[in-house]
């Protein structure tokens, strides 16, 4: 069995991932984004404007686009972007969300914490994630 280091290296390599820029355009053109960070980190830090919150624990099963309890709205065809705090854990979820049928699913490369970086809006934070 290998590594988290190589496990990593695998689930990124079946993703297009986006650097802040190119997410915003995608946000821009109507991409969803998908924050899987704890409450606590949004609630401290901030959040993306518009970005759907949802713990990491209810993921799939929020944004299977064929799945009894998918948040509404989500189709093979939408382009979800993933962040977590630096671009780690996103990465394997985004790989996770393309195997349950989303294949326009990527991550957003550094998270948060590069959106942030970049000087690309940020809102106060604290939303409840989607149960």
């Amino acid at each position: 069995m290998s590594g988290v280091d190589d496990q990593l290296a695998q689930a990124r390599a079946e993703l297009d991932r986006v650097d802040p820029t190119r997410a915003d355009e995608l946000r821009r053109a109507g991409a969803v984004f998908v924050d899987i960070r704890p409450l606590a980190n949004r609630a401290t830090e901030g959040e993306i404007p518009g970005a759907v919150p949802v713990e990491r624990i209810h993921l799939e099963w929020r944004l299977d686009p064929h799945g009894d309890h998918r948040i509404p709205g989500f189709t093979e065809d939408t382009t979800v972007v993933v962040l977590c705090n630096e671009g780690y854990a996103s990465s394997f979820a985004a790989r996770d969300l393309k195997r349950v049928g989303l294949p326009h699913a990527t991550d957003l490369i550094g998270g948060f914490r590069a959106w942030q970086a970049a000087g690309l809006p940020v809102q106060e934070g604290g939303t409840p994630a989607i149960p």
